[in-house]
């Protein structure tokens, strides 16, 4: 499966930079099914591992944080297998439209609840479910390998269920609103696949950095896309030219934006590879997306 391996290269690239030790590492490998040897091979081709490095300072406000800009509620919502968890936030006065976010592989933390605030900051009722709900939603994990390790596990069918439940549940919150998509790393993997799947309610999608379908169909698809890469993502950009190809072939709407000297995850201000200035680029690119694809005005 195509994510799985995305979050095995996860768990490599982050050895190769310095967060993980090598023990750690190879605990993750295992728990994510890859043998003892493959996994001992897949870290040595990584070379020496990086001295870890001081978290990014952010300078001044992360994007779209700014004065009044509030946080995602805790919110509970029918699923298809039962409920579903998720962050939750509107804005101070009528919503242009609606966002689903989609989270990372460490699932709904704390930075996802800032995310869908910006979001409502920026005018949009903004939801991001807890894919992690089946285990009592990401809050309940001890581990922090268990979030990854239980979304690899997961059928991509049962993702995707889950991620539709979260546009009904925007539905009814913000009804009659034009909705887009926009997730980051993992959570720009599942925005491929809602398209994929022919998600036929999206009318704008914006993958942050997120590894395309092995062989991608968007054929069924409507949204116009936006895809986010860092330069040095060198992983997930390898999967850029057949996303391209594929969004072509369905005739969508596309684009995409390499935001030179970013890494993977350039957008989390809590993580390690946080790149203030692509950040704030990235942001203002995806706003005026949304404000061009989910505005009433556009056909």
């Amino acid at each position: 499966m195509a994510l799985r391996n995305y979050l095995v290269g996860e768990v490599a690239k982050d050895f190769a930079d310095g967060l993980f030790s090598r023990r750690e590492a190879l605990r993750r490998l295992g728990l994510l099914g890859l043998g003892a040897v493959p996994a001992a091979a897949l870290l040595a081709a990584c070379g020496e591992p990086a001295a870890p490095s001081a978290p990014t300072s952010p300078v001044g406000a992360p994007p779209g944080r700014g004065p009044g800009v509030g946080r995602g509620s805790d919110v509970r919502f029918a699923g298809p297998a039962g409920e579903l968890r998720g962050a939750w936030a509107a804005p101070a006065g009528a919503p242009k439209a609606a966002v689903l976010v989609i989270h990372e592989n460490r699932g709904l933390t704390d930075h996802f609840y800032d995310v869908v605030g910006r979001f409502a900051g920026a005018g949009y009722g903004a939801l991001c479910v807890d894919l992690l709900s089946a285990q009592g939603g990401t809050a309940a994990l001890t581990d922090p390998a268990q979030a990854p390790t239980t979304l690899a596990a997961t059928p991509v069918d049962k993702l995707v269920a889950d991620l539709r439940a979260g546009i009904d549940e925007l539905g009814r919150r913000v009804p009659g609103a034009k909705v887009g998509a926009v997730g980051f790393c993992f959570g720009g993997g599942m925005v491929w696949q809602l398209l994929e799947a022919g998600e036929s309610r999206l009318a704008a999608a914006v993958p942050f950095y997120g590894p395309a379908p092995e062989h991608p169909d968007f054929r069924r698809a409507k949204a116009a896309v936006l895809a986010i890469y860092g330069e040095l993502d060198q992983r997930v950009d390898a999967t850029k030219q057949r996303a391209d190809d594929a969004l072509t072939a369905a005739g969508l709407v596309h684009t995409a934006r390499v935001y030179s000297g970013a890494d993977h995850a350039f957008f989390n201000d809590t993580g390690p590879r946080y790149n203030p200035e692509a950040a704030a680029a990235a942001w203002q690119a995806t706003i005026d997306w949304f404000g061009q694809y989910l505005s009433v005005q556009h056909a």
